[in-house]
């Protein structure tokens, strides 16, 4: 079907192709991936022929339609079901030939086309593809014009998926869905019986909807058989592998080059020398393959506060006097950690808002803890940042008196190194900027963090670092996300905001998925799947690791209270070793002296017994998290 061969490609002096070929068969469902910036739209680009590769040839059969979602979808009169309707050009072009035809020959040949290509059907399964995406009857009945741009974008997707054109290319679908609509996309990908191209970050799209990976690196193309998480162990080992041959390569062109560095000029050994010479010249190298390291997400974890943190009593919140949600009860302890389900325009971001404290309840009440800091981090952010502005700059505007080196290390910690701190924001690629949100939003060291999108332009590797970061915290997490992945691997709990209330959903993601999907064993807890045989069920391992959170919480609360008494207590010693240093002191009375060194006594033992204490509240811990670690639930 798609055929690439040597292709050369370089954009302003950059080499983003060098001799990279592969050979994608018709029918196959293939996930592009690579890192961020390693030219995966630009191949897109070529494949269209928007652009003209350098060298090479890219080669499609001479009819194949190919189709793709245009970078922004315009606005018309027009209603959604007749937009994605008119996407089918043949049906639409049949269909007006249709209406004006007046030879019998070309009126049969007509609709014996459209009866070919199903037109008949065609409405039903538009208004299937948008009602998948979010759109219900009266929705499909409005002009695309009144919708928002990031809606009218579903629309355009809906379109080009009715289209079925023989080559699908799809660039990061999912950042413009929920996870509702992400989960129905996936579902429909599985059965696309077309070639589908897909750019994707998403774990669980990669790993259902596609059977084959073709992996951009170092300039080159590499396909391989099954989902991501099968392309991921394959090419682990094979990482692996090259490293120990290389390995082993070097080892023996050391040995060789020994005997040549001691026998080369010894006449009776200088045949053998030459002899190893050569085959050292032989050897071809083996270039183990590296990966470059993902910068680190790390969240500062916040002081332990008393539950709950937040309440929230029977409260109604909405906008304008209009309610979007009602009769809420929630409670939230510094422990959990809460995804919340529910398609767009259901009140996920209103919840949000409300728990944030950027929305007063209409009624009801919402009493948090007195200390109490919050984190919140949107995608819509990124269009506040400054785009003339650095990374450092807005740092510092929300911590002017910090050090530059402060600020740095700051950065860091969202993975924004020192090579692009100083860049403008203008420069920086949207991860980068979802990197500096994060880090703006956990300046605080928040006790409960809100998380609305958080992975959208992140690859596959930040999102992992993201969820180590997650992990790690010890305060609240309240997340929105449509990476399925992202929740199994980071939530305890679901809250499923529905028809304008907010309960707990008792299943797990397999369960959400197929209630999405209208399968009949789709009530929430009856999911059946296992890792393998005895194998604990999802919703079941998260309350175990919860469980595990909880009980180890005040032994870490323990051991930080012994750190912070520690630092208490240094630093009082040094302020009377300070005094005690001054030559201006042995002028006085000399029982100021003989008292500062009885307190400077009294404090260095209470430094010997917070440090025991330190000792055994760390052993103690270690000791529980090594029986957690015994039972198999991570802590």
């Amino acid at each position: 079907m798609l055929t690439i061969s040597d292709l050369g490609f370089s954009m302003a002096g950059v080499p983003l192709f060098e001799g990279a070929s592969a050979r994608v068969p018709g029918g196959a469902r293939v996930g592009l991936v690579g890192r961020n910036g390693t030219g995966k739209t630009t191949l897109f680009r070529l494949i269209r022929g928007e652009l003209s590769p350098d060298a090479g040839t890219i080669s499609l059969p001479s009819r194949a339609r190919i189709g793709g979602v245009a970078q922004e979808a315009p606005g018309d009169s027009r209603t959604l079901i007749e937009t994605v309707l008119a996407a089918d050009t043949e049906r639409a072009a049949l269909m007006a030939e249709a209406e004006t035809a007046t030879d019998p020959a070309r009126i049969a040949e007509i609709q014996t086309r459209l009866t070919d290509i199903d037109a008949h059907s065609a409405e039903a399964r538009a208004a299937s593809i948008l009602a998948g995406l979010g759109f219900d009857h009266a929705a499909q009945a409005r002009a695309s014009a009144e919708f928002s741009g990031g809606w009218r974008m579903r629309v355009a997707l809906a379109a080009v998926l009715f289209s079925a054109p023989d080559l699908l290319l799809l660039d990061e679908p999912t950042n413009y869905l929920d996870l509702e609509g992400a989960l129905w996309l996936e579902s429909y990908l599985a059965r696309y019986p077309y070639t589908l191209l897909l750019i994707s970050h998403d774990r669980g799209l990669l790993n259902r909807a596609v059977n084959q990976i073709l992996h951009l690196n170092n300039r080159t193309l590499t396909l391989y058989g099954g989902g991501y998480d099968t392309f991921d162990r394959v090419r682990r080992e094979k990482l692996a592998l090259q490293a120990a041959m290389a390995k082993k390569q070097d080892a023996r062109r050391a040995h060789l080059q020994s005997f040549v560095d001691r026998f080369r000029y010894k006449a009776s050994k200088a045949k053998q020398a030459q002899a190893r010479i050569k085959m050292i010249e032989k050897m071809e190298p083996i270039a183990a393959e590296i990966d470059g390291a993902v910068a680190p997400i790390r969240l500062p974890n916040p002081e332990e506060l008393p539950p709950p943190l937040m309440l929230i009593e029977d409260a109604t919140a909405g906008y304008g006097g209009q309610a979007v949600l009602s009769r809420l009860n929630l409670r939230i302890d510094q422990d959990d950690r809460i995804a919340l389900l529910g398609a767009n325009g259901q009140g996920k971001s209103t919840l949000a808002k409300l728990i944030a404290g950027r929305l007063a309840p209409m009624s009801g009440r919402r009493q948090v803890s007195g200390k109490l800091r919050i984190g919140y981090f949107a995608q819509h952010q990124q269009d506040e940042l400054s785009a003339s502005e650095s990374a450092i700059d807005h740092i510092r505007r929300l911590r002017p008196d910090e050090p530059p080196a402060r600020l740095r290390a700051r950065l860091a910690s969202g993975g924004i190194g020192g090579d692009i701190a100083e860049n403008p924001v203008s420069a920086l690629s949207g991860g980068q900027k979802a990197r500096l949100l994060l880090a703006l939003a956990a300046i605080d060291a928040p006790h409960l963090m809100i998380l609305d999108e958080p992975t959208n332009h992140l690859d596959i590797e930040s999102r992992h670092a993201l969820v180590e970061a997650l992990n790690d915290y010890s305060g609240a997490v309240i997340l929105i996300t449509h990476d399925a992945h992202l929740v199994e691997l980071a939530a305890d709990r679901l809250w499923l905001v529905r028809d304008g209330r907010v309960a707990p959903y008792d299943g797990d993601m397999d369960d959400y998925r197929r209630l999405l999907l209208g399968r009949p064993d789709a009530a929430p807890g009856t999911s059946g799947s296992t890792s393998g045989a005895g194998a604990p069920q999802p919703r079941a391992a998260r309350q175990s690791k919860a469980e595990s959170r909880k009980a180890l919480a005040p032994l870490r609360a323990d051991l930080r209270a012994c750190e912070e008494r520690i630092e208490k207590i240094e630093a009082m010693l040094a302020k009377i070793d300070e005094r005690l240093a001054d030559p201006g002191l042995y002028d006085g009375p000399p029982d100021r002296i003989e008292a500062l060194q009885i307190k400077r006594a009294e404090i260095v033992e209470a430094q010997a017994r917070a440090e025991a204490l330190w000792l055994a509240a760390g052993e103690r811990l270690e000791a529980a998290e090594a029986e957690a670690a015994g039972t198999g639930v991570e802590v």
